[in-house]
């Protein structure tokens, strides 16, 4: 008979923050898994930057999207946008708590561009401080997820008031220019071309493309690559798992609706940004137990 410490555990939930933070963070996502097979995840580019707080197991990372930072373990993991995958490994057992920061959110909550991040994945402690060891330590002793998340909401919603205040104010506001494009990339699905994005800026493609990768982290063009990959993976999935599954869904379809010349445009794009072909992926992530509670977009509270 298998003892306590071999009981299945496995807890996924999704939570919208406190509506004065929906400007800065698109939710929060709790995890707890023990006794699962171990496995390894792609971490793969999306139009958020990524902060982890573990609650019991370091997050251990084999792959870094900048392949010149060493695999290693993190307590916090704190990583900017990027255009390949990271490879994360668990043997079986992982919990924490997963923040979507929305990248014009984090002069506010991290007090610098999300463009000083790009690529990069770090403790988080180097850029929030001692808020993180506040924060681990309040959200091991919640009793359950919306007390975890409440910790959170209340945490970040300090430093959103923080970055308000003329005594510590941080880095000042994005430019209205580059605030505009990246929402038009988001709202078009990252469809529209950079010549339109600098139409619609009045500067140069040029002058464009150097403030916004400074202050994003990735150019108006990668970003529109991200954001276009982001849906259609999102979409796949959508058709695979709900209720019309099986109805005859195809990867021309799905390059089709997301914008992309044809199947092999999008194939290629699916190697470059996932690291593998979309039926590999799919493979992979109905597997692993943890993402597959997440491509759905998960459980929520």
């Amino acid at each position: 008979m298998d003892g306590p410490g071999d009981e299945l555990v496995d807890e996924h939930c999704r939570y919208v923050p406190a509506e004065p933070l929906r400007r800065y963070v698109a939710w929060y996502t709790g995890y707890r898994q023990r006794g699962v097979p171990p496995a390894t995840h792609r971490g793969l580019p999306s139009p958020y930057l990524t902060l982890i707080f573990t609650l019991d197991e370091p997050l251990t990372i084999e792959a870094h999207p900048d392949p010149r930072q060493p695999p290693g373990e993190f307590g916090t993991l704190l990583g900017g946008l990027h255009s390949v995958p990271a490879l994360i490994r668990h043997a079986g057992a992982q919990s924490g708590i997963q923040v979507a920061l929305r990248p014009l959110g984090a002069r506010a909550l991290l007090g610098l561009p999300a463009g000083q991040l790009a690529d990069l994945d770090m403790p988080a402690e180097a850029v929030l401080g001692e808020v993180c060891a506040e924060l681990r330590e309040r959200v091991r002793a919640a009793a359950g997820w919306p007390e975890r998340f409440a910790v959170l909401d209340e945490i970040l919603l300090r430093r959103a008031a923080a970055s308000c205040h003329p005594a510590t104010a941080g880095p000042a506001a994005a430019s209205p220019e580059v605030s505009w494009a990246w929402h038009e990339l988001l709202r078009e699905g990252g469809t529209v071309r950079v010549a339109e994005l600098a139409a619609g800026t009045g500067w140069s493609g040029r002058h464009l493309t150097s403030r916004f990768r400074t202050e994003i982290g990735l150019t108006p063009k990668a970003a529109a690559r991200v954001i276009r990959f982001d849906r259609a993976r999102k979409l796949l999935v959508r058709k695979l798992t709900g209720a019309t599954a099986g109805a005859g869904y195809l990867l021309a379809d799905l390059a089709a609706d997301c914008g992309y010349f044809d199947q092999a445009h999008l194939a290629r794009e699916f190697r470059a940004l996932a690291g593998c072909p979309p039926s590999q992926w799919l493979a992979e992530e109905f597997r692993n137990v943890q993402a597959g509670h997440w491509l759905d977009e998960g459980a929520w509270v």
